[in-house]
């Protein structure tokens, strides 16, 4: 595991510089997601911590700087979650699926990538069913996000 970057990610949003006031969104299985954008260390180690619930069409959009083997945990997450993890070139690359919420602090079990990714995408659990995805779907960025 220690290949692995363990990070601190579906976690909870405190409001500081994530761009929840943005229009930030994507587009993944025909569906239109508005996104939090978490781009640096602080923000993706907050995530979606202690939030007691995503409003449907939301989603959390994690940008990391380079592709490589990631794992998410559900460290203080109330709610279950999707996470899915997308490599540099927007492809679909390992889903987890209805990820429980998990109080255990840091006893909390990781969430591996299959592969490496650079991308990583928290939808409210049963979405990634809901829209049958399949490993290869495409992640489409809307014009507010960093187009790789």
């Amino acid at each position: 595991m220690s290949a692995i970057r363990l990070l601190v990610a579906c976690c909870g949003l405190a409001l500081s510089g994530c761009a929840s006031g943005s229009d930030a969104w994507v587009e993944l299985g025909g569906q239109r997601y508005a996104v939090e954008v978490a781009d640096n260390d602080e923000e993706r180690a907050r995530g979606l911590m202690f939030r007691d619930e995503l409003g449907a069409g939301r989603g959390m959009l994690f940008i990391h700087e380079r592709q490589e083997p990631l794992a998410y945990w559900m460290k203080n997450t109330k709610i279950p979650l999707d996470i899915l993890y997308f490599d540099q070139s927007r492809k679909l690359v390992s889903q987890q699926r209805d990820v429980p919420p998990c109080s255990l602090g840091d006893r909390c079990p990781p969430y591996p990538s299959r592969a490496p990714a650079r991308y990583v995408l928290e939808l409210n659990a049963g979405q990634a069913a809901r829209l049958d995805l399949k490993d290869g779907s495409e992640l489409t960025f809307g014009p507010d996000l960093p187009n790789p």
